[in-house]
């Protein structure tokens, strides 16, 4: 998603005074040292023998036995002194015989509580002073009780430059909020047949694809007020102070009405209710009520002037009635862009990159499925960072390539010292899945297999989709299974070993052929879904609930292993009929280490396979653009 510069005004930095803290503390000093000076007076340390020979002699007024071994004590002439004494009954009959004072008494020999107290104060009176001061310059008049008021951040018209053209994507989003602006902009258009304009709409979807910006092109394209606050702004450790929040919000919304509300990660203060540690009389829940009076409750006044935008990738844990009409009455799904929709993002963010002529952005946007705005965003500004580095005067292919290596796998390990022997196997390993990447007609198109390590792999064989897919054939997840194994396959054949590495292959073929079995019906099983993982609460089904008997269960793991098994079987003749492809491929791979996909089909003398194109429903054949 692109975003053009969106600005607000400042309030100014109306801080405590230095002056006036810095007197606070020095007044606090003095206190202290004048404390200290009339209070701390050392006392003479004495021997025993010394000491029995003063009480004997009469000098000795008062003594404080301390745990029966320390011992403090008066002179007559007023001195202090301390001494250890031995705790018998002898000393205590010298002490009755020559009349001295004698207490007994645990040990808290300095007043500490006036010193922490002298230290305290000052603390406590800057304190109080910077947080009457910062409520002051809130626009709370000074008034402590201006803590409830709204944090929310006011943009007037003039300030929200963002329309829906600054938006790349999101086309069906785009779509159903150009409703919302027209209820906006015309609501007598719709009053007149009884219509009601909305209360509220739900961005839902994945951090990074642009329900923030969303929101700001539905307020930059209807021209009206704009609030915009964060769930978690509202919920304060006091509670009460979340619910007067929400009061002042939507008082000064109403003001400003028509205008757009725009409240970010809602789940913050929108969980449901009753599961919270104050049993339903905590902050959250206390704000969460009156934002539910707030949208549609009994006291709702000029409905339709206020309309509430929010935002969260969590909708599963929203409260039921945040949920219900009248309240949030529409949910935009904000999803991960489509192919077509990743091409027109990567060319909003690629303008102000000087970009080489061997630059391709149709395949960029090919190779980058599951990437959100923000990926996409990274993604550039990765490859630009490593053209810099090589003072390079224009960004190229290579830098993309290298960038989303990075980003999807890891950074390239050059420190990793690997034999003669390692990078062999890890040839192999790899050529193994590429030679059946090639051969098997419905897998993706090969793009690229290196023998670099990056991050936890050591080497990675790529292809890229041909189009953004919803619906998998069952000969396609066959295919994606035995390429899976293609890479221990190879290990077996030339050396008759098996290696960990391809623990991660194994986990995505079992995980492929699970989803055959228990989701989509592809199994002898039939067409019936085994899933035993969370259910939507909502339909009443406790998560991590078994739907099916042990019997089933075990049905199920030999249905997978007859699919995991019968793969093997295939891929492994297939690469036991090519086995001078593969060997061709691995030495070539030790040699050059990375390999694109013109380079395999020229090496192993194989006809490239077409992509197909989609553009805006059109489908063309296109050559392969794989070098």
């Amino acid at each position: 998603m692109s975003q053009k510069p969106f600005r607000r005004s400042r309030m100014p930095n109306r801080g405590p005074n230095a002056l006036i803290i810095l007197a606070v503390l020095l007044g606090g000093l003095f206190s202290f040292l004048w404390w200290y000076n009339e209070s701390h007076v050392e006392p003479q340390r004495i021997i025993y023998s010394k000491f029995l020979d003063y009480v004997e002699k009469g000098h000795v007024h008062t003594v404080t036995v301390v745990d029966g071994i320390h011992a403090q004590g008066k002179f007559v002439n007023g001195k202090l002194f301390e001494v250890e004494v031995a705790p018998t009954a002898d000393i205590w009959k010298v002490l009755r015989d020559h009349k001295v004072n004698i207490d007994v008494r645990y040990p808290d020999t300095q007043p500490w509580g006036g010193m922490l107290l002298f230290l305290l104060l000052p603390l406590f009176a800057v304190l109080a002073f910077m947080y009457l001061r910062n409520m002051q310059a809130g626009g709370g008049n000074g008034k402590i009780f201006s803590m409830g008021k709204s944090k929310a951040k006011f943009f007037s018209p003039s300030a929200i430059s963002i329309t829906f053209n600054d938006v790349a994507g999101a086309h069906e989003a785009k779509e159903e909020l150009k409703d919302i602006v027209e209820f906006l902009k015309k609501p007598e258009k719709f009053a007149r047949l009884g219509a009601k304009i909305p209360r509220g709409v739900l961005l839902c979807g994945a951090p990074g694809n642009g329900k923030t910006l969303l929101a700001k092109a539905v307020a930059g394209e209807a021209h009206c007020p704009f609030f915009s606050i964060s769930g978690s702004d509202f919920v304060e450790v006091f509670v009460g102070v979340g619910a007067s929040r929400v009061r002042d919000l939507f008082a000064q919304a109403r003001k400003n009405a028509p205008c757009i509300v725009f409240i970010d990660e809602i789940d913050a203060v929108g969980r449901q209710r009753g599961v919270g540690m104050g049993g339903g009389n905590d902050e959250r829940e206390q704000t969460l009520n009156q934002l539910l009076s707030e949208m549609d409750g009994f006291t709702t006044q000029a409905r339709g002037a206020v309309i509430v935008l929010a935002a969260t990738n969590r909708p599963d844990v929203l409260d039921k009635a945040l949920l219900r009409p009248g309240r949030f009455d529409r949910t935009i799904e904000v999803p991960y862009p489509d192919l077509t929709s990743r091409e027109q993002i990567l060319q909003v963010h690629i303008k102000n990159v000087p970009l080489a002529p061997d630059v391709n952005i149709a395949r960029i946007a090919r190779g980058t499925p599951g990437f959100s705005g923000a990926d996409l965003e990274n993604l550039i500004n990765e490859a630009a960072l490593m053209a810099s580095k090589t003072d390079k005067k224009f960004v190229d292919m290579n830098d993309f390539e290298q960038a989303r290596d990075r980003v999807m796998v890891g950074s390239e390990r050059k420190t990793l010292i690997l034999t003669d022997e390692d990078k062999k196997l890890t040839a192999y390993h790899e050529g193994g899945h590429t030679l059946l990447n090639v051969l098997l007609p419905a897998t993706d198109p090969f793009h690229k297999v290196t023998i670099v390590p990056r991050g936890g792999t050591l080497g990675v064989s790529w292809s890229l989709p041909e189009r953004d897919k919803t619906s998998v054939s069952k000969t396609a997840m066959l295919g994606r299974i035995q390429v899976a194994l293609g890479g221990l396959l190879a290990e077996k054949i030339f050396f008759n070993e098996q290696t960990s590495g391809a623990s991660s292959d194994i986990a995505t073929a079992t995980r492929v052929a699970r989803r055959m079995v228990c989701e989509y019906g592809m199994s002898p099983l039939g067409p019936i879904s085994f899933s035993s993982g969370p259910q939507n609460a909502y339909l009443g089904v406790r998560s991590g609930e078994i739907e099916h008997s042990a019997d089933t269960a075990r049905r199920i793991d030999e249905e997978i292993s007859t699919i995991v098994a019968d793969c093997l079987v295939n891929a492994e003749k297939l690469l036991r009929d090519n086995k001078d492809k593969l060997q061709l491929l691995a030495e070539t791979l030790i040699e050059k280490e990375t390999l694109h996909a013109v380079e395999v089909y020229e090496l192993l003398g194989l006809e490239p396979r077409e992509t197909v194109r989609f553009d805006k429903g059109n489908s063309e054949v296109i050559e392969p653009e794989l070098s």
